[in-house]
């Protein structure tokens, strides 16, 4: 066996897995909050991507340093793609917070379509080229053979956002709460929370983890259209779902899972099946344990 290539493709696979969990995230949190699939939550890293690409074109102008511009264009993204965020689950969620689930997944369904021909007609159909904001480290050169400075750096961000949220969750005032409304809406208002607060909060936090995702994967790439939030959505939810759909250490896992089985049978078998392998392997775990891999079975009385 080539070694080499061996932790070539897993390495890669780590990357790939890391960016799906910085999506995977918000889809997760969502859930595990009010049983919402957030299927606009494609479109928010999207959103985020656009908006760092559009900062970055203008600060270039301005004669900016590379690293001035990622940490601008980063910081604009995630405050663009968090307002956004909020107002789509004030707009299209909050009313129907009451409704059957149904009609709260349809408006989920619009909205996601609406953020993209939102986007399709302010911006164009058309592959734009997206300015690679990562710069490349002279003492990481042995070494970019195996892993990129900018694959490098994405996982160190996904690293430090994971342990943040972590913090965030169960050290913090507002991630007590976030528990708290999580195993019982009712309960957690009847105990001073405000619950609708809280939900806020969430879609707030899970647009900054896309955001951030968006900005490293279309620098990485090197080019965004507006249909990358679909794609990338559909990825991260089947990574929440393949972890355990409420879990955050499942969405981390299933992502990472996700990630692995893309790049190996690629590497290995062909890219043509990329898509094909990753949602037959989800088929197959779910076959054997359909909550996912971290997911509990619910169980109810009669």
């Amino acid at each position: 066996m080539d070694w080499e290539y061996f932790l070539e493709l897993f390495l890669g696979g780590l990357t790939r897995g890391s960016i799906y969990a910085l999506i995977a995230l918000g889809y997760t949190m969502v859930y595990g909050i009010i049983e919402l699939i957030n299927f606009a939550h494609g479109e928010i890293y999207m959103i985020g991507a656009f908006t760092a690409l559009i900062v970055a074109t203008v600060l270039s102008m301005l004669g900016l340093n590379q690293v001035a511009i990622l940490i601008c264009a980063a910081v604009a993204a995630v405050v663009y793609s968090c307002a956004y965020g909020f107002t789509v689950e004030k707009l299209a969620y909050k009313p129907l917070r009451k409704a059957p689930r149904l009609s709260a997944l349809i408006s989920a369904i619009g909205m996601s379509m609406f953020l993209q021909n939102y986007v399709l007609l302010a911006q164009t159909s058309d592959f734009l080229p997206f300015p690679s904001l990562i710069p490349d480290f002279e003492f990481w050169e042995p070494y970019a053979h195996i892993i990129s400075s900018q694959e490098l750096v994405i996982l160190i961000t996904t690293f430090v956002v994971m342990i943040l949220l972590t913090i965030l969750i169960k050290f913090t005032r507002i991630g007590k709460a976030m528990r708290a409304t999580a195993q019982d809406k009712v309960m957690a208002a009847l105990v001073g929370i405000d619950v609708n607060q809280v939900i806020s909060v969430t879609f707030i936090v899970g647009s900054a983890t896309a955001a951030i995702g968006g900005v490293l994967i279309a620098s990485h790439i090197g080019q965004i259209n507006f249909y990358i939030g679909f794609i990338a959505g559909i990825k991260a939810f089947v990574a929440a779902v393949l972890g355990g759909i409420g879990s955050i250490p499942g969405a981390v896992l299933g992502s990472l899972v996700l990630g692995w089985t893309e790049s190996f049978f690629t590497g290995y078998i062909s890219s043509d099946y990329e898509d094909v392998f990753a949602f037959m392997f989800l088929v197959f775990i779910l076959i054997f344990r359909p909550a996912g891999i971290l997911g509990r079975s619910d169980t109810q009385k009669v």
